[in-house]
């Protein structure tokens, strides 16, 4: 299973093996280490031929939880989408530089799973002529983006960190993530999110924002960042030029974002300058139009203007810039799949993340160098950053993980623990007249919990109905679950409603309540029985505003099983709420009117 450096050395070839030299040089080490380094890489790349050179700059999915003996089903989906039956077939046949991962393509089963793959993935790039090391990554956002479930640990997302407030708990959820994912074969992490997210209608964004205020996520991404690559994971700040005040879904639609140059500069720039100077190694770019800081109409993504001039230039970024997957509308609409990549190139773009057909987007991108649109330096320059981050991460020194070192890292006791300890720190109680909260077994024993329940952001947690029921039985109550859904039925309120009469108390996990939505006449039907109601929003703290009766209200930022066992927690006395809302709560009939403000949370 694990190959010794002496066999890798000898299979990355001559001019791979004089990189093994430990990562790249800190930032505060002499121009002349760094210098001697890039002559090595550069060295490197001089060796590559130019369809190696092209697929260096491309990161894609495959299907499989194996990179040479997957499922019938993920072959026939790789033949069908790529061409290729398998992850080690693709790396022969294109020569990646990237690989993500997924849940929804089988990559993501279980950690001693994930950690053989990756190093099939290893092994099948080092087998190749002059091979290099494969930059694995994945979204591991944490709360309501999940790709890697338990038994690793998972944390609460970027809006719940908010609400908590504490850098030193953002860093430490980085860190101990960062060193999961590492211990796994996954060395980049397209997290945290830097958009801040000042607009509550925004469809894509919402709690994977850590909040409205500029300053306070500027903070949270810094300690992010710091905390994800003290574990040696590069992490990945996105969706430049900030992809926060928009209400189109940039997976369907191309969101076009109004702000003046000076409101960007104000708003949306302030967390990515941050993350430059927390020395990130990646930032991600949106499928966004911003006609202020580019009037040609072209996405961000293909923005010499944005990439170029402003990451580049105005913010002195000289890191890896990735690009959001090229399979999403917002960056289709104008160009087709082969002109995406050429012009993303153009644009300053060093990383080609997921095309829907890679074999269109790898030709296009080698007839622009062959045609003359695109020069083999413009690569080069690329591919020397790609390089750096690859040697920096330790890639060229050991790119391989052990079975001994997941078990020893990935879900341990004390990482489960930190998690907990962390989420108790992030639930925010909204509302509590006449003192509902906490409630008592002794005077509320019997409590039934109704509501919504979405699927798990990983897949291996939940249903929150029934982790909420679980968690206060365990705190002393006989709780019982029953599943509502995000759209209950009139017969389902019913059935609610019947068991209510049966319970002391009920407890309401709501998702996204909107001014139509049946999960309103759930809770106000609830209401009507007389038994106290508590309402727990389990994604965006706004649901509060839409049920203006109820006498006990929470937020929870996510349905992770970490967040709401810390709501049942605080819900039950046994934790204090000390969540503060990152975001404001507007009125539900008057949206210019704020109901509750940045940094409301009560206490007990």
């Amino acid at each position: 299973m694990h190959t010794s450096r002496r066999t890798l050395l000898a299979a990355t070839a001559g001019a791979a093996a004089a990189v093994a030299v430990g990562g790249a040089p800190a930032r505060a080490q002499d121009d002349e280490a760094a210098k001697h380094h890039d002559r090595r890489l550069r060295t490197l790349i001089s060796r590559m031929t130019l369809e190696e050179k092209v697929g260096q700059l491309f990161v894609m999915r495959v299907y499989g939880h194996s990179a040479t003996a997957p499922d019938q089903a993920d072959i026939d989906a790789n033949l069908k989408e790529i061409g290729v039956r398998t992850a080690a077939e693709l790396i022969a046949k294109y020569r990646v530089g990237g690989v993500i991962y997924f849940g929804w393509a089988h990559n993501t089963r279980d950690p001693h799973q994930i950690a053989d793959l990756s190093n099939g993935i290893q092994r099948a790039a080092l087998e190749q002529p002059r091979g290099l090391p494969v930059l694995i990554s994945t979204d591991q956002e944490h709360g309501a983006v999940a790709r890697v479930g338990t038994p690793a640990t998972l944390f609460p997302g970027a809006m719940a960190l908010g609400a908590g407030g504490s850098r030193a708990d953002a860093r430490t959820a980085g860190r101990i993530g960062g060193a999961e994912l590492r211990a796994m074969g996954i060395r980049q992490d397209y997290a945290p999110v830097a958009d801040v997210n000042v607009n509550p209608a925004n469809p894509v964004i919402g709690v994977r924002s850590f909040g409205s205020d500029p300053k306070a996520v500027a903070r949270m991404v810094a300690a992010q960042v710091t905390g994800y690559q003290s574990a040696g994971v590069a992490a990945t700040s996105k969706h430049f030029p900030g992809h926060g005040d928009t209400e189109t879904d940039s997976h369907y639609g191309f969101p076009v974002i109004e702000h003046t140059e000076a409101q960007w500069d104000e708003l949306d720039a302030p967390p990515f300058r941050a993350a430059v100077a927390a020395g990130i190694d990646s930032i991600m770019t949106a499928h966004i139009m911003v006609p202020a800081l580019d009037p040609s109409g072209d996405p961000a993504t293909l923005s010499s203007a944005i990439l170029t001039g402003i990451l580049r230039g105005r913010l002195g970024y000289d890191g890896v810039v990735v690009t959001d997957s090229l399979g999403m509308e917002g960056v289709r609409t104008k160009y087709g799949d082969d002109r995406v990549p050429v012009l993303a190139l153009k644009a300053g773009v060093d990383q080609l993340l997921n095309p829907p057909k890679l074999d269109v987007a790898w030709n296009a991108v080698l007839q622009a160098v062959r045609g003359g649109e695109l020069t083999e330096a413009r690569l080069d320059e690329s591919i020397l950053r790609v390089l750096r981050l690859k040697a920096k991460l330790g890639l060229f020194d050991d790119p391989y993980v052990t079975r001994r070192g997941v078990d020893r890292t990935v879900g341990t006791p004390a990482h489960l623990r930190a998690a907990d300890r962390i989420a108790e720190r992030t639930t925010t109680l909204l509302v509590n007249s006449a003192g509902l909260l906490p409630l008592s077994h002794r005077t509320h024993p019997k409590v039934l919990v109704v509501g919504a329940d979405p699927a798990s952001p990983s897949g291996t947690t939940g249903p929150p109905t029934t982790v909420l029921a679980t968690a206060l039985t365990g705190l002393g109550f006989t709780a019982t679950a029953l599943s509502t859904g995000t759209a209950p039925s009139a017969a389902t309120v019913a059935k609610a409603v019947a068991a209510a009469q049966e319970a002391d108390a009920v407890l309401v996990a709501t998702y996204n309540v909107t001014a139509s939505s049946t999960q309103r006449s759930l809770v106000a039907q609830l209401l009507a029985t007389g038994r106290p109601v508590v309402a727990l929003a389990v994604r965006n703290p706004y649901d509060v505003a839409q049920l203006p009766d109820v006498r006990a209200a929470l937020a929870s930022y996510s349905w992770t099983d970490v967040e709401l066992r810390a709501a049942a927690r605080v819900i039950a006395g046994a934790a204090d709420p000390v969540g503060r809302l990152p975001v404001p709560v507007q009125r539900a009939d008057d949206p210019a009117q704020v109901l509750y403000p940045v940094g409301h949370g009560l206490a007990y």
